[in-house]
């Protein structure tokens, strides 16, 4: 940890006891574990070392072995995942079992740890609160288990979504004692321990920078300004913001800032945990809305014998999806449970579309469950409460009730993989009608902007553009607008429109990199600059490290499936591309940018020689959407290896309407295709289709 940490954490085995505690659990750095003997009682595998962490932070709730068996041995069959799981479960028994008394408890179908007899450092720094921060220290420690990372790709997702929630939970903490600092020795500390927990939130540098000026230190506020340009510009590839520089150039011209109130000057907590910028006025005006607001009710169950158990699950998915949609960075979500007693206090079901309406929300997700024997059925639908109100989206969902769990998971993945890009097209369409909120004119000039550029019609595309270019000067730091404006260069190195490849290049890399510096935990951010890692620079492999960080923070973004299995395919592995592509398919099948990531899937199918299905797979996609171009290419090379001569000269000529200049030697220059013989087969495929060598 660097100088922005705010102390050493305790040892595990010095961490003042509870009444009950039998086992001590470090699992920040590397996991280790002792009895209040100071005998060790780690595990020896690494299975069994995440075995026990998975219990640990599993919270008091028993965690089916199915859900076990899948996070550690995923790529193995069931029987033989569930085979390992038994191994690992007894060589844990067999390592606790000098703490004394047993902390296991195992049933046929779950397992669960004693949680009142283990003390764990990365639980304690969870209950931290404002008035109580001193576990926070503990982070010190190091990375949520450091050393158990590369276990299984399941695993590794897993991880990444508990280091969030650590992460957030404590810089939710540590923001709010920034915020309720009011002398500049108390902002100071504060700020360096919303540094230490994540050092690119911009907003606590500039408050630390604020606050060393108001000591009187102007040479420790110029070294906090050059400490943060160089996390950015190391882990980012950023620069500071326009607010930050023009701080740091008044505090070297020694210009006096005006007097702001220590408390206005410390940064406020932005959704995510990201941080907002200081208030510049004693009264600031309200933070731009950029996103829908949307509610979900526990499902209406109908009826049947099972109905103390139906009520559960619905509760318990009401909350699952809540959870899912919260990943999304641009959508409010409020609470289930809240929603339902506001529900409840205005009168009941029938009372839900007004008691919404009172919490300020936009859209509200509601449903209802049915359950005959093991058979479910769920239909959930989505209400615009906005004038004109109306259903906006409703969808029916078929399952067995073998894991209630995993059932929970597999509906509430694919909701909100279906309805997030349906509820962009809702808010889209509002601005379009005029309808939208005019108080947030970045966020609108987006919206305007999304559906026209998928379009790609050349004019509404140049016209995106424009909107996508305005909303970032409007507003420099919303990072979403930025992560659209370099999606929106892709497409048009893509579509061959670019007059000047090398400087869109460059200015594709700096404003996805510039979206991530904003937004560090906004995932699509991360997949989309891993698309410009993958496609414009041809460097696959750096992608792949961003896509599965994106898919960490959010496991049901379609997006990032697709594009990180166009990565895979690139760097030539087409059999996990094509898993990817299915994964993504699994959870929006009908997903309204589908052209795009459907199309995409005849790359993987062609380069491993499965022509014919990349035929049809690319011809299927070219329907959809006839003026995108990238979904020609494999499937003209793909007609050409199969001898169809004529639909490949039809073909070619609709391409060369698009991209006038294509040619064998301009796709080789574009392809980020690394394998030499994938390339070659590419190439060969295109001239037996027709197109021009050079």
């Amino acid at each position: 940890m660097d100088r922005y940490g705010a102390g050493r954490a305790p040892a595990a085995d010095q961490a003042p006891p509870r009444a009950g505690i039998r086992l001590r659990l470090t699992l920040l750095g590397r996991v280790d574990a002792w009895s209040l003997t100071s005998q060790r009682v780690l595990p020896r595998t690494r299975k069994a070392r995440a075995l026990l962490a998975i219990l640990a932070l599993s919270g008091p709730q028993p965690v089916a072995r199915s859900r076990l068996a899948h996070l550690l041995w995923s790529r193995r069959g069931n029987e033989q995942a569930r085979g390992s799981l038994r191994q690992a479960l007894h060589e844990l028994h067999e390592a606790l079992r000098p703490v004394g008394v047993p902390l296991l408890a195992t049933t046929r179908t779950t397992v669960a740890l004693d949680h009142d007899a283990v003390w764990t450092d990365a639980r304690e720094v969870a209950r931290a609160t404002p008035e109580h921060p001193e576990a926070l220290d503990l982070l010190e420690g190091g990375a949520l288990l450091a050393d158990l990372e590369g276990l299984d790709s399941a695993f590794d997702l897993w991880l990444a979504e508990q280091r969030r929630r650590l992460r957030d939970a404590a810089l939710a903490v540590a923001t709010a004692r920034l915020a309720a600092a009011l002398e500049p020795e108390a902002i100071v500390a504060e700020a360096r321990r919303v540094l230490a927990i994540d050092a690119a939130q911009e907003g606590a540098w500039r408050a630390l920078i604020r606050a060393e000026a108001a000591r009187g230190d102007r040479a420790a506020a110029l070294a906090a300004y050059a400490d943060c340009r160089q996390v950015l510009a190391s882990r980012f590839q950023a620069r500071p913001s326009a607010e930050t520089e023009a701080l740091a150039q008044a505090l070297r011209e020694d210009v006096p800032a005006a007097p702001v109130p220590a408390a206005l000057a410390a940064p406020q907590p932005a959704r995510g945990g990201g941080m907002a910028s200081p208030a510049p006025a004693p009264q600031p005006p309200a933070a731009p809305l950029r996103g829908a607001r949307l509610g979900v009710l526990p499902l209406r169950v109908l009826g049947g014998a099972e109905a103390a158990e139906s009520e559960a699950l619905s509760v318990g998915l009401a909350e699952e999806i809540t959870a899912a949609l919260a990943r999304f960075r641009w959508l409010f979500v409020t609470d289930s449970a809240s929603l339902a007693a506001a529900v409840a206090r205005a009168g009941g079901p029938r009372e839900a579309q007004a008691a919404a309406r009172a919490l300020g929300l936009d859209l509200l997700l509601t449903g209802t469950l049915q359950r005959a024997g093991r058979r479910i059925r769920i239909v959930l639908t989505l209400l615009d409460l906005r004038p004109p109100e109306g259903v906006a989206w409703t969808q029916r969902f078929d399952a067995e009730a073998d894991d209630l769990l995993a059932l929970q998971d597999g509906i509430a993945a694919q909701v909100v993989a279906r309805i997030d890009p349906e509820i962009l097209l809702i808010e889209a369409s509002r601005v379009a009608a005029g309808r939208q909120p005019v108080h947030a004119p970045a966020y609108n000039l987006v919206l305007r902007a999304i559906p026209a550029l998928h379009r790609m019609d050349r004019t509404a595309f140049m016209a995106a553009g424009e909107w996508l270019a305005r909303a970032t000067s409007l507003d420099p730091d919303y990072a979403a607008a930025h992560a659209w404006l370099a999606y929106w260069h892709l497409l048009l190195v893509g579509q061959g429109w670019a007059r000047d490849s090398e400087e869109v290049l460059a200015r594709t890399e700096r404003l996805a990199v510039r979206a991530i510096a904003l937004d560090p935990q906004d995932a699509q951010a991360l997949t989309i600059c891993g698309h410009v890692r993958a496609f414009l620079h041809h460097r696959p492999e750096d992608a792949l490290t961003l896509h599965e960080r994106a898919l960490g923070l959010n496991p049901n973004l379609a997006m990032a499936w697709a594009f990180s299995g166009m990565a895979y395919s690139y760097a030539g592995d087409h059999a996990e591309a094509l898993a990817r592509m299915d994964r993504y398919r699994q959870l929006a099948p009908f997903h309204p940018f589908s052209f795009f990531y459907d199309g995409a899937r005849a790359i993987p199918l062609f380069f491993a020689r499965r022509h014919a299905e990349a035929a049809e797979h690319g011809r299927q996609a070219i329907e959809l959407q006839p003026n995108f171009a990238l979904n020609y290419k494999c499937t003209l090379a793909a007609l050409g290896h199969l001898g169809r001569r004529e639909a490949a000269a039809a073909l070619r000529a609709r391409l060369l309407a698009i991209e006038a200049d294509f040619t064998v030697a301009k796709a080789l220059r574009r392809s980020p295709v690394r394998n030499a013989e994938d390339r070659a087969h590419y190439a060969e495929g295109l001239r037996l289709a027709g197109v021009r060598e050079a």
